[in-house]
C-alpha cells in the first residue's frame, strides 16, 4: 500500500480525526508531504466523507499537536545542551548559536507564523521555539494561525479541483524542492566560507 492509499483509508475509516493524525505525523516527520495530505483531505470532503469545516479544523488541530511535540523536544534539549553540541561540531561555533538565538528572539513570533507556511521549515521552526522557551500561549496561537492559513489554502484547492487534486502536490512540491535547494546552497556557502577561513588562519 502506498502513502496516498494509506492516508485515503485513514480518512475514510476515521474521517476528519484521521486527517488530523496524518497531519500530526507530517509535522513530526517532515519528509511526509502535507501537499499530498491536505488536498486529499479537501477532495475527501468534496466526496461527502467529511465536512469541509471539519477537515480544516481537525487538520489545524493535528498541526498544532505535532508542533507542540517538537516544541517540547526543543525545550528538553535546552540552550546549554545546544551550545555543547555546537562546540563538538566541526565548522560550527558557539557564536553561530548566539547569533541564531539573537535573531530568533527578535523575530520569533513572526518566524513561527510565517514558518508554518514554508515547506520543510514548517515543522522544524517549532524546535528553536522550544529551545528558547517561547511563551506557550503565543506559540500555540501563532502556530494555529499560520497552520490554519496553510491548511485552508491547500484543502480548498483539493476541494475545488476534485479529481485533479493531485495538481496541488505538483505545484507545492516545486516550491518544496526550491526551498531545499536554497537551504543546501546556503549550507554549502557556509561550509565553504568556514573552510577557507580556517585554512587562511592556519597559514598565519
Amino acid at each position: 500500500m502506498n502513502l496516498v492509499d494509506w492516508v485515503t483509508d485513514l480518512m475514510e475509516t476515521a474521517g476528519a480525526p484521521g486527517a488530523a493524525l496524518a497531519i500530526a505525523l507530517e509535522n513530526l516527520f517532515p519528509p511526509l508531504p502535507s501537499e499530498v495530505f491536505l488536498p486529499l483531505a479537501g477532495f475527501t470532503a468534496g466526496q461527502g466523507k467529511m465536512s469541509l469545516l471539519d477537515a480544516i479544523l481537525w487538520t489545524t488541530f493535528g498541526s498544532v499537536a505535532g508542533a507542540l511535540l517538537l516544541y517540547w523536544v526543543g525545550a528538553l534539549l535546552g540552550r546549554d545542551r545546544v551550545r555543547r553540541i555546537a562546540q563538538r561540531m566541526p565548522l560550527v561555533r558557539v557564536s553561530d548559536v548566539d547569533r541564531t538565538e539573537a535573531w530568533f528572539l527578535r523575530n520569533g513570533y513572526r518566524a513561527v507564523f510565517f514558518g508554518r507556511m514554508v515547506p520543510v521549515f514548517r515543522s522544524l521552526i517549532s524546535i528553536p521555539a522550544g529551545v528558547e522557551r517561547m511563551r506557550l500561549a503565543p506559540f500555540v496561537a501563532y502556530t494555529a494561525a499560520g497552520s490554519l492559513l496553510w491548511n485552508t489554502t491547500l484543502i480548498l484547492a483539493g476541494y475545488l479541483l476534485g479529481d485533479n487534486w493531485h495538481l496541488v502536490e505538483q505545484y507545492v512540491g516545486l516550491a518544496s524542492t526550491a526551498v531545499l535547494v536554497l537551504a543546501v546552497a546556503a549550507a554549502g556557502v557556509f561550509v565553504g566560507v568556514r573552510v577557507s577561513k580556517r585554512r587562511a588562519d592556519s597559514r598565519t
